[in-house]
């Protein structure tokens, strides 16, 4: 382990105990996937310092940029006149993302499956699988403008067809 890797981790637990471990922000960006990017890099930060497991840092940061995109470019269609709000609470135990953009909206029923056959060469549907296969949560408000993201730490999700169903 390098002296830098050692720095960070000791920082983080410092950091971790200093810190209330419940926190709560809202921001607004505008639609620009760099302004996304920073919102992301907050929350991964926060993740670390609570000494979230890798692999769920690895998740909540697909499915947090993968939901971001989807609200800049498919829900704002990139408009500079529109933006996307974005709630996060974070705690030891569980990070919950809102994301809510200024789009119509979109039907999640109408999306079609990208694991069928007939799909596989399509684009679209893939991240909305990602994000689902990666967050212990995901829902989307009627409209269909607003997902709801939730990583329970250390905890995988279900897969489909897995007998817990």
């Amino acid at each position: 382990m390098s002296l830098n890797s050692n720095w960070t981790n000791t920082r983080n637990r410092v950091l971790a105990k200093f810190m209330s471990s419940d926190e709560y922000f809202e921001v607004t960006i505008p639609s620009d996937t760099s302004e996304g990017q920073a919102v992301q890099a907050r929350i991964v930060e926060a993740l670390e310092v609570r000494e979230y497991p890798d692999r769920d840092v690895f998740a909540v940061r697909l499915a947090l940029e993968e939901a971001l995109v989807n609200a800049i470019k498919h829900g704002n269609r990139m408009s500079p006149d529109k933006n996307v709000d974005i709630k996060c609470w974070l705690s030891d135990e569980r990070v919950r993302i809102e994301i809510q953009d200024e789009g119509e909206g979109f039907d999640r029923t109408h999306v079609p499956d990208p694991t069928l056959l007939e799909n596989l060469e399509r684009p679209c549907g893939r991240g909305i699988m990602l994000m689902g296969a990666f967050m212990n949560l995901i829902e989307y408000n009627e409209q269909g403008n607003k997902v709801i993201l939730e990583k329970i730490k250390g905890v995988s999700p279900k897969q489909p067809g897995s007998e817990d169903e």
